[in-house]
């Protein structure tokens, strides 16, 4: 199966999953950052019968007030508007909980959640999948409906709750032991990596980036237009723009900031006003251009066609 993943920030837009659900895909809305009305307008706008699912960021721990602080300071001054203040939240948490009850797949990212929220959704009717970056964070999620195994190629934030692990999707899915079912995601974006996954266990291939330059998906045009331009040459994984890390194409930004503090959601909090400005003004090297290891695959063509396209008979 081909699971199109949740891209916070935009590019996850109803269009897109129900088009992916068309061509027999799981598409997933994309809970961060959103305002708990907004989404529920989003799942209201998906069709009734069509499986789909939604992903909500696990609030983490505040962060260290002082390196934050002194980040924040190191960016006055540098971009055409000022760095935004930090603060810490936890994405409406308990509201977007209650929207998701009843979602056929509720998907977290960040951390894992209490066994009473697995419980609430699970009585709802919904299947808990959980994101996990090494083989403890698996054994540790203990009784959930599956895991999204993401591997250190993956594109935006890692997923996991343990800090720096950098494991690749191969080892990850050689070292995971479990009968619960695996979704492989990390730097996915052809038919051959779809095929090498499944081939390795996984249940099922999540692919994000590969969907960012699809008509459907809502990703704004700089970060098309960057995914487009052969003046890019890799990604890498920073802490610049959110305080987690996170991979993305290399660009002025992030080379700037290679000693970015940890501090998530306050780093994202401050560097926002930078990022909305970035990309409305078309300025590819200021923005957080979210990329997995396999962004050169990323096609611009229909999504229901890419999905028939990635999958393995």
């Amino acid at each position: 199966m081909i699971v199109a993943a949740p891209m916070a920030g935009g590019p996850s837009t109803p269009a897109l999953v129900a088009a992916v659900g068309s061509a027999g895909g799981l598409g997933f809305l994309a809970g961060g950052y959103q305002s708990p009305g907004a989404l529920a307008e989003q799942i209201a706008e998906l069709p009734t019968a069509m499986p789909f699912g939604v992903n909500l960021f696990v609030p983490g721990p505040v962060g260290d007030a002082a390196s934050i602080a002194a980040y924040r300071s190191s960016l006055v001054g540098r971009y055409p508007v000022e760095p935004g203040e930090p603060r810490w939240d936890d994405d409406d948490w308990d509201a977007k909980l209650s929207v998701v009850e009843g979602v056929p797949v509720v998907s977290f990212a960040f951390g894992l959640p209490s066994r009473g929220v697995i419980e609430q959704l699970r009585r709802s009717g919904s299947q808990v999948f959980v994101t996990v970056t090494t083989a403890d964070e698996a054994e540790e999620a203990g009784d959930v409906d599956g895991l999204v195994l993401q591997g250190v190629e993956a594109g935006a934030h890692r997923g996991g709750w343990t800090d720096g692990t950098q494991l690749s999707l191969t080892a990850l899915l050689a070292s995971t032991r479990t009968d619960l079912p695996r979704w492989a995601a990390g730097g996915l974006g052809s038919r051959s990596d779809v095929a090498r996954v499944l081939e390795q266990g996984a249940d099922a291939a999540v692919l994000g980036t590969a969907f960012l330059l699809c008509p459907e998906a809502g990703t704004n045009a700089t970060h098309r237009e960057a995914l487009r331009d052969r003046g890019f040459a890799s990604t890498a994984l920073t802490r610049a723009f959110t305080g987690k890390w996170a991979r993305g194409l290399v660009n002025d930004f992030l080379r700037e900031h290679p000693d970015a503090p940890a501090g998530y959601p306050e780093i994202h909090h401050v560097t926002r006003p930078i990022r909305q400005a970035a990309a409305a003004s078309g300025d590819a090297q200021s923005l957080h251009l979210w990329a997995g290891e396999g962004w050169r695959e990323a096609r611009a063509i229909p999504a229901a066609d890419l999905v028939r396209s990635l999958s393995v008979p």
